[in-house]
């Protein structure tokens, strides 16, 4: 049972808790950003200019960061960032005790919290794969869809409400979330001993060319890549049709927490369906879901038939979340976790960050029914893509990740097992971008094939 990794894993209660402080404090600030643009007398290009930086910063510094956290102290990345991001936030509210926050400074702040967050998510990722037994690996894969399922729903919503209540509140609570989730990192006692990097393995874009070379697992990524650009379309496509139709704010709301009340059920369900299909089932199945519903779109969208039909696709989705995360973990070499887990984030957020602009232009060209089927049929497309190499393959089951060792090459090695935290029972945790608290390896300037503890 989930309840039970939480209860017997103190290292893995930590880095949960941890996550969803800082992930709902995020999601908080996040909306908070324009809406204090606004009421600073901004414009929408200057409300809209802040949200950019933060994603450009973010995407385009994490490479760079995948690099850096396979030599550094993990753990020392991930306290580090904690503390900048709450300085950086921090400084909203303390700016306005004495006048209003400036343009440039929360253009500033959003630069800053996008490069630690860039550095923190790969460091992140490493703890799941050092403390979870591999029996509890899906378990843990699917408390983390949950919680970012959780945290999509509910972030935004209370940061609207602490914004009513006081500008500054929202920001107030994010750096505060940053302070307890550095505070839970620091009681963390992992301490992993990392691999050996080698002298050809330590480029930049190490972890994008052994991504390359595992066919199964680049399929599988390609195809998650493609139904999160669909996802994050179809959000943009919703509002816009039920406005269209005549739909109202208090109709718009509710349909689309439909999607967020899938994703939570969807994640509780996704580590059974992991354990009892394969891959390629899995793949086949959620392909097939999403081709159908969007096909049913083309044909009607009452907002009853919508708010079903998207808390269908949203319970479906999760399940293929937690078959990429136990492919990632599986497999990947100890020595290029960082770069590999950076890689995997560029393409799957890097992608769905063309939804919305995708799905506005294919609405003014094509209207509402055309975009649809171009959507059905692009997941038909990318389903049969899939499933097809899977299928004949039959080399990656849904508890055994993409065996690349011989398609790798000389360079890849032997998956690492996770290691068992001392007073811990069964070791579990959450990848996602703060359930994956570091672990510590080599900072900069030392052995790279040692740890060192704090």
């Amino acid at each position: 049972m989930l309840a039970g990794v939480l209860r017997t894993n103190r290292d893995f209660r930590r880095s949960f808790l941890a996550d969803l402080t800082s992930a709902l404090g995020s999601a908080m600030s996040t909306i908070a950003y324009p809406l204090l643009v606004l009421s600073l007398g901004g414009n929408a290009a200057q409300a809209g200019a802040v949200a950019t930086v933060a994603l450009v910063t973010r995407l385009g510094f994490r490479l760079p960061a995948g690099s850096l956290v396979d030599r550094w102290n993990r753990r020392r990345v991930m306290l580090t960032t904690d503390l900048v991001r709450l300085v950086a936030v921090a400084t909203i509210p303390l700016v306005a005790l004495w006048g209003s926050p400036s343009y440039a400074q929360l253009l500033v702040v959003a630069a800053v919290e996008g490069i630690a967050t860039a550095l923190f998510g790969p460091a992140n990722t490493v703890l799941t794969r050092d403390v979870v037994a591999k029996e509890d690996l899906a378990d843990a894969l699917g408390m983390g869809q949950a919680l970012q399922a959780a945290v999509s729903l509910a972030g935004p919503a209370l940061g609207g409400v602490l914004f009513a209540a006081d500008r500054m509140l929202p920001f107030a609570v994010d750096a505060l979330s940053y302070a307890v989730s550095a505070a839970l990192i620091w009681r963390i006692t992992v301490r992993p001993t990392a691999a050996e990097p080698r002298a050809e393995d330590r480029g930049l874009t190490a972890g994008i060319r052994w991504l390359v070379r595992q066919r199964e697992l680049f399929v599988i990524l390609v195809y998650a890549a493609v139904i999160n650009l669909v996802a994050a379309a179809i959000d943009v496509i919703v509002i816009l049709e039920l406005q269209a139709d005549g739909a109202s704010g208090w109709v718009i709301g509710p349909v689309l927490s439909c999607a967020g009340i899938g994703g939570i059920v969807g994640s509780l369900l996704a580590p059974w369906l992991v354990k009892r299909l394969s891959v390629p089932a899995i793949l086949l199945g959620i392909g097939v879901g999403w081709t159908a519903v969007l096909a049913v779109f083309t044909l009607t969208f009452q907002p009853g038939v919508v708010a079903a039909l998207l808390t269908l696709l949203m319970t479906l989705s999760p399940a293929a979340g937690v078959v990429v995360g136990q492919a990632l973990f599986g497999q990947t070499p100890r020595h290029l976790i960082g770069r590999v887990s950076a890689a995997t984030g560029l393409l799957l957020s890097g992608l769905a960050a063309l939804g919305p602009v995708a799905a506005g232009a294919l609405l003014q060209g094509l209207g509402g029914a055309g975009t649809w089927a171009v959507l059905a049929v692009l997941t038909a497309a990318v389903t049969a893509g899939g499933w097809i190499p899977l299928r004949a393959t039959r080399r990656l089951g849904a508890g055994a990740p993409a065996g690349a060792a011989t398609e790798a090459g000389p360079e890849a090695e032997q998956p690492v097992e996770p290691a068992v935290v001392a007073h811990a029972a069964p070791p579990g945790a959450a990848p996602t971008e703060a359930a994956a608290p570091a672990t510590p390896t080599a900072p900069a300037g030392t052995d790279p094939g040692r740890s060192s503890d704090d």
